[in-house]
C-alpha cells in the first residue's frame, strides 16, 4: 500500500470523475433542464457547470438553485461566477487543502485554457483521508515516542526491549546532561531560590511547543521533501509563532512572579528565558524532523525523543544563563 506522500502526490486527474454535466451560459432554466435530461446525470451531481462558447468554465449552478429558479431565466443570471477550481496539474493534496478551505462538495478540474476536464467529489477524497487515518492513527502515538507499533505487535519481551531502549537512551542522556547543567548553576540558584520553583514550568513549556512544531513539520514532510526554500519559509513562520507564544507566556509568568514575590529582576529573568526557550523549542521542533528526513531517516520514529532531549538542554541553558547574567552567581 502506498505511503502518505505517494497517495497525496497523485495527479488529481487520477481520481477525478469525467462524467461532468456542462451547460451553455445562454440557456434558460427550461432549456437547461431539457439538456440535462438528454445528457443524463453523472454519478454524483451536486453542481452544474456553466461554460461559454469556447467550452471554458464561467460559472456554477447548484442543483437547488437550478430547480427553484424561474423557467425562463437564463443560467448566466443565476450562476455563481466566483469559481474555485483545481488545475489538471494539481495533486490530491492540493484538492484536500481546497476542500478544507472552502467546504465545497465538489471541485471542477480545469486545463490551462480554463476548460473543465473533470470533477473531484469531497466524498472520494474523504475516503482517501479516512483510509489513511485509520492506518496511521494507531501508529502515531508509538512513533512519537520512538518505535513502530508494527515492530512490537506480538513481539517477545526481549524484542520489545531492543526496539524501545535505544530511544530511551536519548532521554536518559539528556536528563543526565540537564542535571549536570543544573549543578553548574548552583550558585545562581542559591542567589534566588525562586528560579527552582519555575524550573518544571519552563521545561514543560519548551517540550510542549517543540512537540507542536515537530508535529506540524512531520505532517508537512509527509507530502514533500525538505528543501532550503521550504525550510526558510517554515523557519520564518515558526520563529514568528515562537516570538508571540514566548512573549505571551513570559509576560503572564513574569507578572505573577512580580505580584507574588515582588522580585522584578527574577520576573524579568524568568519571563525573558521563556521567550528564548520557546524560540529554541520551535526551531528544534522544525529542524530535527527536517534533518532526519534529509538524511533518509524516518522522522516519525526518531524525532520525538531527539527533539525533546535537545529542547530540554537549550531550555536550561537559556533559563540559567539569563538568570546568572541578571542575578549573578
Amino acid at each position: 500500500m502506498a505511503d502518505a506522500p505517494d497517495r497525496f502526490s497523485q495527479p488529481i486527474l487520477s481520481v477525478a470523475r469525467r462524467d461532468v454535466t456542462t451547460l451553455a451560459a445562454d440557456l434558460t432554466v427550461r432549456q437547461a433542464l431539457e439538456e440535462i435530461r438528454q445528457q443524463g446525470l453523472g454519478e454524483k451531481v451536486v453542481y452544474f457547470y456553466v461554460v461559454n462558447a469556447d467550452r471554458q468554465l464561467v460559472g456554477v449552478v447548484p442543483t437547488r438553485r437550478l430547480l427553484t429558479a424561474p423557467l425562463e431565466q437564463r443560467l448566466a443570471e443565476i450562476m455563481v461566477r466566483r469559481l474555485i477550481t483545481i488545475s489538471e496539474r494539481g495533486t490530491v493534496l492540493d484538492a484536500c487543502e481546497l476542500f478544507l478551505m472552502h467546504r465545497f462538495l465538489a471541485l471542477p478540474v480545469v486545463d490551462d485554457a480554463g476548460r473543465i476536464v473533470g470533477v473531484v467529489d469531497a466524498g472520494l477524497l474523504t475516503e482517501e483521508v479516512l483510509d489513511l487515518s485509520e492506518r496511521e492513527n494507531t501508529d502515531a502515538l508509538f512513533e512519537a515516542i520512538g518505535f513502530h507499533v508494527a515492530q512490537v505487535r506480538d513481539a517477545s519481551v526481549a524484542r520489545m526491549f531492543r526496539y524501545r531502549f535505544p530511544w530511551l537512551v536519548a532521554t536518559v542522556s539528556s536528563g543526565i546532561l540537564c542535571a549536570w547543567l543544573t549543578s553548574a548553576f548552583e550558585m545562581t540558584l542559591a542567589k534566588s531560590i525562586v528560579l527552582a520553583f519555575f524550573l518544571t514550568l519552563i521545561l514543560g513549556l519548551g517540550e510542549s511547543v517543540s512537540i507542536q512544531s515537530m508535529t506540524v513539520a512531520i505532517q508537512s514532510l509527509r507530502a514533500l521533501r525538505p528543501t532550503w526554500r521550504w525550510y526558510r519559509t517554515a523557519l520564518r513562520r515558526e520563529v514568528g509563532t515562537a516570538a508571540l507564544l514566548g512573549l505571551a507566556c513570559g509576560a503572564v509568568v513574569g507578572l505573577l512572579i512580580w505580584l507574588w514575590r515582588g522580585a522584578a529582576v527574577v520576573a524579568v529573568s524568568v519571563g525573558g528565558s521563556i521567550v528564548l526557550a520557546l524560540g529554541a523549542a520551535c526551531v528544534c521542533g522544525l529542524s530535527v524532523p527536517a534533518l532526519l528526513h534529509a538524511l533518509n531517516l524516518d522522522p516519525k520514529i526518531a524525532a520525538g525523543p531527539v527533539t525533546l532531549a535537545v529542547t530540554d538542554i537549550f531550555t536550561l541553558l537559556f533559563y540559567f544563563g539569563l538568570g546568572r547574567l541578571l542575578l549573578g552567581g
